[in-house]
């Protein structure tokens, strides 16, 4: 672990009402980590990561990105938003834009780069992900693993510091699956710092410094990617992949 974690999380909790979402969660990130974070639906993995660029409210305890701390009142929301990308399960895109102004939309309103700048810079990030011919086209003329890389390309042109990934290919069709994981294998490879929800096991091998392993909104087991297909160390984590890796 690094000194200095990029992401610390610290005694987190939050409830829906009376349900108990997130027990109790502490997790550092280093700088150039690459984090999955697995577990069956309902563990509370998405909340956790949407935790970090305060899309969820949390109760008790603290996030802090790069130094900026997000307490349960959820202050300094704008500083840690520029600092963190996201990118969905379902996309997100605005339909009637097309793919560079779906781009160039953040980057132009909330860090004021000039328009030809931000047009620039997202088809290098286009180029990144494998589509800048697919610029001037609306999301619904792109198929759902396209769309899903115009999303990862729209994170990065914010220049953030960490990528959250929420189940990026759960909604695609099987054969567009790989050109996504492609695309974050790259990213990866490259140092950038990411937590990525999913149950993209393969992906989890190739890819991760270390597999979180959630449970009933807790974090039950966390290690190596070798260290867990391997040999789990709790029966959860024995019997979730039982399960996941017979499909």
């Amino acid at each position: 672990m690094a000194t200095d974690p990029i992401v610390r999380i610290n005694d987190l909790n939050k409830w829906y009402g009376d349900f108990h979402v997130l027990r109790d969660i502490n997790l550092e990130v280093g700088k150039g980590e690459r984090i999955v974070i697995c577990g069956p639906s309902g563990s509370g993995k998405s909340t956790l990561i949407r935790c970090i660029n305060a899309l969820e409210e949390f109760q008790e305890g603290e996030v802090v990105v790069d130094g900026i701390k997000l307490g349960p009142n959820l202050k300094h929301i704008d500083p840690v938003r520029r600092e963190v990308g996201m990118v969905f399960q379902s996309f997100n895109l605005f339909p009637h834009l097309t793919v560079l102004e779906n781009c160039t939309l953040a980057p132009i309103w909330v860090r004021n780069i000039p328009k030809k700048d931000a047009e620039g810079a997202a088809m290098k990030f286009l180029e990144r992900v494998k589509i800048p011919h697919q610029a001037n086209k609306f999301p619904g003329q792109m198929s759902g693993g396209q769309q899903q890389r115009v999303a990862i390309a729209r994170a990065l042109t914010m220049n953030p510091k960490v990528m959250l990934f929420d189940e990026p290919t759960s909604a695609l069709d099987p054969e567009m699956v790989k050109e996504v994981l492609d695309t974050m294998v790259d990213l990866a490879n490259e140092g950038m710092t990411m937590l990525v929800v999913t149950h993209e096991m393969g992906f989890a091998r190739e890819v991760a410094d270390r597999v979180v392993f959630m449970d009933a909104g807790q974090i039950i087991e966390s290690n190596a990617p070798r260290e867990f297909f391997a040999d789990p160390q709790h029966a959860r984590s024995k019997l979730f992949l039982s399960q996941i890796l017979r499909h």
